[in-house]
């Protein structure tokens, strides 16, 4: 069968079931025919469980010509087992070497690229502007810096962050952070790709750091026993100064009664000077399967995707960030600095349970809530995890 009888359809797989990721892609889907009327779009949109377990059957028997998926790690098997096509062209052709730049490093292997980032939204560490302000505390840049002033909020019967370890993810932002500030970029994603022992000395030095805030007690008290909503009130209420999470978490933080006056925004303070600031930003992405039938016009909505116009609208409806430099930033103070962040990083680490096999996640996560509990079991810890490493990574 030739080619040319799948000419004007491409068939495109994702899991946008949510209301808001719907919409963006209903708008999407609409405007990609209305630039291209000789194109049009056949959209399978499944759950998000139940698109984990479609895409590795579909994407070896039956390919759509379009599929999401996610950067980084996440993205490596699909391109290992040759499932994913190379689209370096896609982004030769339209600029987006330079427009996705901050991307670049989490969509290639190989010195080639193989799909293209739509959104992302930032991590960071929220504040308590009035607090700060209060105990003569300016935004810190670095880890001397962030130190200093938990010392001084503490000193004030302030504890220095919250947290709410109970559903273990929330500690794995701040072994990513740790390790991206302690040791880089590279290091991490070659330690998430099971390249590395964890009972290495660098990564040892993560924790060394990291127990510097957990010994002297820089952390809300029992937050293994409450989720990442329930750290919230410590902030609203002005016993915590501060917490390290995915902008999602704003929201609540307003619900709670807090105004764009009280809640600042600051960037993971450098620990290892001169180090590239790699930040945490997991973002989505669409791929074409090797096995697309019509992989001509699938590059043409990878590129219409790819277009600052297309990533503007889709954000504004989604809430995130567009990954295009060229796009215009949201309305919103902490989008605003988090698009500008984000715009000039280094490199963008996914989140340790997409950069990670699931396996490694959970056995990390258990982990690192344990050392937050427990920082002198450090050393037994990262035994345990090498153990993992050794068995998950055959």
């Amino acid at each position: 069968m030739s080619t040319s009888a799948f000419a004007g359809e491409i068939i495109l797989n994702s899991d946008q079931t949510d209301p808001a990721p719907k919409q963006a892609m209903e708008e999407l889907i609409a405007g990609f025919e209305e630039v291209h009327p000789d194109i049009s779009v056949k959209w399978n949109n499944f759950d998000h469980e139940g698109y984990k377990s479609a895409i590795r059957n579909f994407l070896t028997a039956e390919a759509p010509d379009v599929a999401a998926w996610y950067a980084g790690n996440r993205m490596a098997p699909f391109v290992n087992a040759g499932l994913f096509e190379d689209v370096s062209d896609v982004w030769e052709d339209n600029g987006l070497n330079d427009q996705l730049k901050s991307a670049a490093a989490s969509m290639t292997i190989d010195g080639k690229k193989w799909g293209v980032p739509y959104t992302f939204y930032q991590w960071g560490i929220y504040y308590r502007k009035d607090i700060f302000a209060e105990q003569g505390i300016t935004p810190p840049k670095t880890w001397k810096e962030l130190l200093a002033a938990c010392a001084k909020l503490q000193e004030a019967g302030i504890t220095p962050f919250t947290i709410g370890s109970k559903a273990l993810w929330p500690t794995a932002g701040w072994f990513d952070y740790m390790d991206l500030r302690v040791n880089g970029y590279e290091f991490h994603m070659d330690l998430t790709s099971g390249k590395i022992p964890y009972t290495d000395e660098r990564v040892k030095a993560v924790f060394d750091k990291w127990a510097e805030l957990v010994e002297p007690g820089y952390f809300v008290a029992n937050h293994a026993a409450i989720d990442w909503q329930d750290a919230i009130p410590h902030l609203v209420q002005g016993k915590a100064a501060m917490y390290l999470m995915g902008n999602f978490a704003v929201a609540t933080m307003k619900g709670g009664g807090l105004t764009d006056e009280q809640i600042g925004f600051l960037q993971f303070p450098e620990i290892t000077p001169d180090l590239p600031m790699a930040e945490e930003a997991p973002t989505d992405t669409f791929h074409i399967p090797s096995g697309a039938k019509n992989k001509e016009d699938a590059k043409k909505f990878l590129a219409y995707l790819a277009s600052p116009e297309a990533q503007t609208r889709m954000n504004k409806t989604l809430g995130q960030l567009p990954v295009n430099s060229q796009s215009e930033t949201p309305e919103d103070p902490y989008l605003d600095a988090g698009f500008q962040m984000l715009s000039n990083a280094y490199a963008l680490a996914q989140f340790y349970d997409r950069d990670a096999p699931a396996a490694m996640a959970k056995a990390g996560m258990e982990g690192f809530q344990e050392f937050m509990v427990k920082p002198d079991k450090a050393d037994a810890i990262l035994e345990r995890l090498e153990k993992v490493r050794a068995r998950v990574y055959k």
